[in-house]
């Protein structure tokens, strides 16, 4: 089995950005737990933290989501090294290598505010409808406090806990590409 590494943490952290360049850099193949949030969201005609609140108490739709993520990614490291994007990844693929990239929550908002500007992720994202950064700012501490609640109840893990991981990388002083080098020069090493 080639490795599989997971990659957890904040939102507007840069997690996404770090995952396709890990995936353009080792040939890899990604898994965006994420991303079948997003479409289950969509799906049911819902942003995404409305989504995670009307799942607040049901533990069916992490449970669908991350275990079809981590079946999907031992499937594919039959073959490939693989990047699993995910909050609790980690959790379900524990001899992954674990990377956890955070970011101070009003500096991930400003990103993810920057990202919404542009017409083609406001849909792709789907994210809260919000009108301001301040109000974008609020529902990402609240989205943050749903998922460490949602994964404390269901899996009794709180992903924001580093003694989870093999690397932490905090983003909020960085750019993608200064990220993204400190996440490769890490797992060079690992996969020596």
């Amino acid at each position: 089995m080639h490795p599989i590494i997971t990659i957890s943490g904040t939102p507007g952290s840069g997690k996404s950005t770090i995952a396709k360049a890990l995936v353009e850099k080792y040939n890899a193949k990604r898994v965006y737990a994420g991303g079948m949030w997003r479409q289950m969201a969509k799906d049911r005609g819902l942003t995404l933290i409305e989504l995670q609140e009307a799942m607040a108490n049901n533990p069916q739709v992490d449970i669908e989501v991350d275990k079809k993520a981590s079946q999907e990614a031992y499937k594919l490291a039959k073959d490939n090294i693989v990047i699993a994007e995910g909050r609790v990844l980690y959790h379900f693929i524990p001899e992954s290598i674990k990377l956890f990239i955070k970011v101070d929550t009003e500096e991930g908002a400003k990103r993810i505010w920057l990202s919404l500007q542009k017409e083609e992720n406001k849909t792709k994202r789907n994210e809260a409808n919000v009108s301001s950064l301040k109000e974008l700012i609020e529902k990402t501490k609240e989205r943050k406090a749903s998922n460490i609640a949602r994964y404390t109840k269901f899996y009794n893990t709180d992903h924001t806990d580093e003694s989870h991981y093999d690397f932490v990388l905090d983003t909020t002083r960085i750019n993608a590409e200064q990220a993204t080098q400190k996440v490769i020069d890490f797992i060079d090493k690992k996969l020596k």
